[in-house]
């Protein structure tokens, strides 16, 4: 078990002042619906791949500090706070930055990662209960020399493309680097803001107080392809999809077992919804960058009823996967652009009230570039997220070589054993 002990606490602010006409930031209407949690990632740096013999960690804690406050000069926002859920306040008030020593060894914290545990690597409870700051970092320095950086980002400002940029950023101008990618701060125009409160719907909605746990499970080189091939044969119906990517044979494969579980716990016939976070920056018209910052992102959903004949197990999942994610077209951000798109949420919420559905929530980061982010010292060995307060999600992260996928689930306690076996 890792002992963290925490050794200093401090406000890092921008380094140079917000000016005034940049003080207030309108949030976006999917900054608006974000749910007020924090998007944790922690990185972590192995003692062979760092040189710090003759380095303390006082001039290593210095160096992320004045980089960090370098950073915030561009990434403003980040060191603000969001009133009433409608605008942040650029005031420079800073982010909480936390020193620790782990009294353990860094490579049996990843060796067999205890999800308990990772929280300890946290300045703050991802489930962002008291947010004091929309922008928390935790630097862990292990007895045996390694690190592990923990950040965490309030999700009402940012998705999780959002927040690897601006670790990205952090990191290249903590190795010297001079040409920063700079992020942009418009998504409230092409996302205008609305009156939320005819709406049935609230930022909460999903977040529970049950009992999560989260286990992580890999697929390897070999087990994609696998998978991959399982899920582009033709099922009963003739059903099929060509080339299916290792997310899709992934998520597919997952949503089948969670279907199964949630079978043998039930004696009536239920819904099955898959939900997809899918990136709206590639899907608008011109393509967004990935520097533009906030929420950019909508749910798909592919909808599975399992009423009727059973025999042949759950049905071919894949196509309907596919077909939901492509709807999330031009025509569909149109929707979310005039406003239209509330009275489908507050419908959707209604439906799922009811009880007659299921949720499984799938979000892919496995194409974020976690595994480039270099502070000076190397690339991380491991990089991971934590436990998330809602149920029956799923993060799809990629492994550390590259061809693989770590699927971290989020299910209740109960169901997590079923879920395993």
């Amino acid at each position: 078990m890792a002992n963290v002990e925490i050794l200093t606490k401090e406000m890092i602010r921008p380094s140079s002042p917000t000016p005034e006409h940049l003080r207030n930031l309108k949030l976006s209407l999917l900054d608006q619906v974000a749910p007020p949690v924090y998007v944790p990632l922690i990185f972590f740096y192995s003692f062979d791949e760092l040189c710090f013999d003759t380095i303390s960690h006082a001039h290593i804690s210095q160096l992320l500090k004045q980089s960090l406050s370098d950073t915030l000069t561009m990434f403003y926002p980040l060191a603000g706070q969001i009133q009433e859920n409608s605008f942040i306040d650029c005031n420079d008030s800073g982010v909480e930055f936390v020193e620790a020593q782990v009294h353990a060894r860094l490579s049996d914290v990843i060796r067999e990662p205890n999800m308990a545990e990772l929280n300890k690597f946290l300045a703050v409870n991802p489930t962002g209960v008291g947010i004091a700051t929309l922008l928390a970092v935790q630097i862990n320095f292990f007895d045996c020399g390694g690190i592990a950086i923990g950040v965490c980002l309030s999700h009402k400002i940012a998705d999780g493309t959002s927040l690897v940029a601006f670790i990205n950023a952090w990191a290249a101008t903590c190795r010297g680097e001079v040409k920063i990618r700079q992020p942009y701060f418009d998504l409230a125009h092409l996302f205008p803001p609305r009156d939320l409160s005819g709406f049935s719907f609230t930022p909460n909605d999903g977040i529970t107080k049950e009992k999560i746990m989260t286990k992580r499970f890999l697929f390897d080189k070999e087990k994609l392809a696998m998978l991959k091939k399982v899920a582009a044969a033709a099922s009963g119906d003739g059903s099929q999809v060509k080339n299916p990517t290792r997310v899709e044979a992934v998520s597919a494969f997952i949503w089948k077992k969670f279907m199964e579980v949630a079978k043998n716990k039930m004696d009536v016939n239920k819904m099955y919804v898959a939900v997809h976070a899918v990136n709206l920056r590639p899907r608008t018209s011109p393509p967004l960058s990935e520097q533009a910052f906030g929420n950019c992102w909508r749910p798909s959903f592919a909808f599975i009823s399992t009423s009727g004949d059973e025999k042949n197990g759950c049905p071919n999942v894949l196509p309907v996967l596919r077909s939901s994610i492509s709807k999330i077209n031009s025509d569909y951000i149109k929707q979310v652009q005039n406003g239209e798109y509330l009275n489908h949420l507050s419908k959707s919420k209604d439906m799922f009230m009811k009880g007659d559905i299921e949720l499984c929530n799938f979000s892919s980061w496995s194409r974020f570039p976690v595994y480039e982010v270099d502070y000076g010292w190397g690339r991380p060995c491991w990089v991971c997220t934590t436990t998330l307060p809602f149920k029956n999600v799923v993060i799809l992260m990629s492994t550390p070589c590259g061809d693989g996928i770590e699927a971290w689930v989020n299910m209740l306690e109960e169901d997590i054993s079923a879920f395993r076996s």
